[in-house]
């Protein structure tokens, strides 16, 4: 059971909550083999009722105050887990307005986690967010689960020497663990430079996986002058996940027909043959994000006031959200002329409004009109005083604060 975002008053939400606990799932309890659950509704959903069948467990956004009741032995939920859990599924979605050093998601499950699930046959971490506890929390965790048949991981760890890497895999994941059968994984890795004689190649990557049969691994390489960081990633293909972070230039063809959320970051420009080759390698995305500073160098040579351009238009058919706000001005003049991209009705969409004003030219652009009639919320930073015409430009545009705590 999954919370709802649709604006329903927490007293709704609670009303349907009770019943569900109180008048379902007691009559259901012996059917049920799995659940899904997510923070606010995981103690009630658990303590309803027993689960003699139960055997797997989906724990979403959850919340180190949860985390640290549940994961007890005083707790009266352990038993699930001592007892009946074959297969756990973790989902960390960690704030963004939060250092890896506040954020401890990860350090709480880990510590938490290490003693209580002797005969867990299947696991998947998925932690978006950085962590820079590899060594110490999550490669511990994985050992105690000697029993382990079934692993899937998907990590972004910062690390001081060196990329993950297969060599890394193998001797401190797949060495301790001599049950497993099946192994996916998507991690990126990030490394910071501090004058390093000898930086890994994508060949070197590659080579460490030699000795993976069974495993079709696709791995890239960048480095970032700017940030003074080089990136790894490395993922069995084909990729399961929903979700895809950290998109560069260098991304590699391919089809990841699951993926349905995805953030785009480089310090070289996104042309407009790189959002082809999105558009066609994430077929279903419906939320995109953008980071990148850099103006874009091959905008094409206008050839009428109207922007009429021989470019191939990028259709996104199912994208609900696009976050612009950290992408230069180019990338939004990408996303609203007709002539680039064609945008699906109802598109929530993250951008400044000067942003906005300046590429729509203060609203009267025939070329971005199109596009802007398809928006469907405008989240901008604070109150802003818009032109008359606003309203004829974006008629259907309901415009909102994005308020950050």
């Amino acid at each position: 059971m999954r919370d709802s975002s649709n604006g329903l008053s927490d007293r709704l939400i609670k009303r349907i909550l009770d019943r569900f606990c109180l008048q379902i799932l007691p009559s259901i309890h012996h059917k049920i083999k799995w659940l899904n659950v997510e923070s606010s509704s995981m103690e009630p959903i658990l303590l309803s009722t027993n689960y003699p069948n139960l055997y797997g467990l989906g724990i979403y956004h959850i919340e180190k105050e949860t985390a640290s009741r549940i994961f007890t032995e005083e707790s009266p939920l352990i038993h699930i887990f001592q007892n009946q859990i074959l297969s756990l599924v973790i989902d960390i979605v960690q704030r963004k307005d939060l250092s890896l050093a506040e954020n401890g998601n990860v350090h709480i499950f880990t510590r938490i986690l290490t003693k209580k699930i002797p005969n867990l046959k299947h696991f998947s971490l998925h932690c978006k967010r950085g962590t820079n506890q590899y060594n110490e929390l999550i490669l511990p965790l994985l050992h105690r689960m000697s029993n382990l048949e079934e692993l899937d991981l998907y990590l972004s760890v910062h690390y001081e020497k060196r990329f993950i890497d297969g060599y890394d895999l193998k001797e401190n994941i797949i060495n301790h663990l001599l049950e497993l059968k099946k192994f996916t994984f998507n991690i990126r890795s990030l490394l910071y430079l501090n004058d390093q004689i000898y930086l890994s190649s994508n060949e070197d990557i590659q080579h460490s996986f030699k000795d993976f049969y069974d495993h079709q691994v696709i791995s890239y390489v960048d480095y970032f002058s700017n940030r003074k960081q080089g990136q790894c990633q490395i993922y069995s293909f084909p990729h399961h996940v929903q979700y895809y972070d950290y998109i560069i230039n260098s991304l590699p063809d391919g089809i990841f027909e699951h993926v349905r959320e995805i953030s785009l970051f480089d310090e070289r420009p996104f042309e407009h043959e790189f959002f082809l080759r999105i558009a066609k390698s994430f077929p279903l995305i419906e939320t995109l994000s953008i980071n990148n500073k850099q103006p874009q160098k091959n905008k094409f040579s206008q050839q009428s006031n109207d922007d009429d351009q021989h470019l191939s238009v990028i259709e996104y058919s199912h994208l609900t959200k696009l976050d612009l706000e950290e992408a230069h001005d180019d990338y939004a003049e990408q996303f609203l002329l007709d002539t680039k991209t064609c945008l699906p009705m109802k598109l929530d969409i993250e951008v400044d409004y000067e942003v906005l004003d300046t590429v729509t030219r203060n609203f009267t652009r025939e070329a971005t009109r199109i596009n802007c009639s398809k928006l469907l919320y405008l989240c901008t930073p604070e109150e802003i005083s818009i032109p008359m015409h606003f309203k004829d430009y974006l008629p259907y545009t309901k415009m909102f604060l994005n308020i950050v705590n």
